[in-house]
């Protein structure tokens, strides 16, 4: 056991993985290369953290999977950046801006993109499910499959999320730009609500799935044992206070999914809640203004490795 102090005035941690399967980056279409990340990306977590109490049970594919239906999709990956038109004209029906949705039309167009089972394993029943009890509304579920490997209905919920860690690396200091929103308060919407339901469309439901991707982002300046529920096959990202010394580009919004092949950005401008990105690295930043920030958080923290 190695215990230290980090200082990383104006310099973002290398991260220590350089063999992450990240296959999304050989495109060069803008959309298929976030369709990429969509499919072959694996979940931000590998298991559900202790803290989270269980209502409603559900799952977690793991990575191997998603790598596998990737290679699945591969070829048809390929046609698409070839010829991107199917795929632009299905996001084009999204008139939202929000990415969470843009990741549901994603993963929307994949399931059904599908002829005789050639691609994976899937027939979609339903997309967008409302369940209604008299003027009531229960909820919404995103996907309902089957899966025609195991012959069991599945109900998968998904989300795209960003999440930095403001604390200390427990579920709980998890925060979303938006600090309504926290990792915790989405899972615990997982359990107690969204996988609330046994029956629909007239069948059992057998199997519950949280689709979770996006990115995680460590403070600059503290540096944590890393939580076991956190998936290590996922790159992960930084957020501070500081402006780096390497040159980045700023992500414009649909690129926070999977940044260009070439970069958009003109000359980097930093301000609050930006994502800013090496290509040559592939590392991401989350920069925040200092005065929206405590001044907990900067302090320097002993670590443990």
């Amino acid at each position: 056991m190695v215990i230290g102090v980090i200082l990383m005035t104006h310099h973002i941690l290398p991260l220590h993985q350089n063999d992450y399967f990240e296959p999304w980056l050989i495109f060069t279409q803008p959309c298929v290369r976030q369709l990429a990340f969509a499919i072959a990306s694996p979940n931000l977590l590998c298991e559900l953290p202790l803290e989270l109490e269980i209502r409603y049970r559900f799952q977690l594919h793991d990575a191997a999977t998603w790598q596998q239906y990737y290679l699945q999709y591969q070829s048809r990956l390929k046609q698409l950046d070839q010829d991107p038109a199917p795929l632009q004209q299905f996001l084009a029906q999204l008139k939202s801006t929000r990415l969470g949705l843009r990741f549901e039309m994603l993963l929307w167009f994949w399931l059904q993109d599908n002829p005789e089972q050639r691609y994976h394993p899937y027939e979609l029943l339903g997309h967008s499910l409302q369940q209604i009890d008299g003027a009531r509304t229960l909820g919404e579920l995103d996907f309902v499959v089957f899966n025609h490997q195991s012959q069991q209905v599945e109900h998968w919920e998904v989300a795209l999320k960003y999440y930095l860690a403001e604390r200390d690396y427990s579920l709980p200091f998890w925060y979303s730009l938006n600090r309504d929103d926290t990792f915790l308060k989405k899972l615990r919407h997982f359990t107690e609500r969204q996988f609330q339901f046994d029956e629909v469309l007239g069948r059992r439901i057998q199997q519950k799935f949280a689709v979770v991707k996006g990115q995680l982002f460590l403070p600059e300046h503290q540096l944590f044992a890393t939580p076991s529920w956190i998936a290590t096959q996922r790159r992960l990202g930084f957020w501070g206070t500081s402006i780096p010394k390497q040159p980045m580009q700023h992500l414009t919004r649909h690129e926070w999914i999977c940044p260009n092949l070439q970069s958009t950005s003109t000359a980097v401008q930093w301000w609050s809640n930006g994502l800013y990105y090496d290509a040559n690295t592939q590392l991401t930043y989350m920069y925040r203004q200092p005065d929206l920030i405590d001044s907990v958080y900067k302090c320097y923290k002993v670590i443990t490795f």
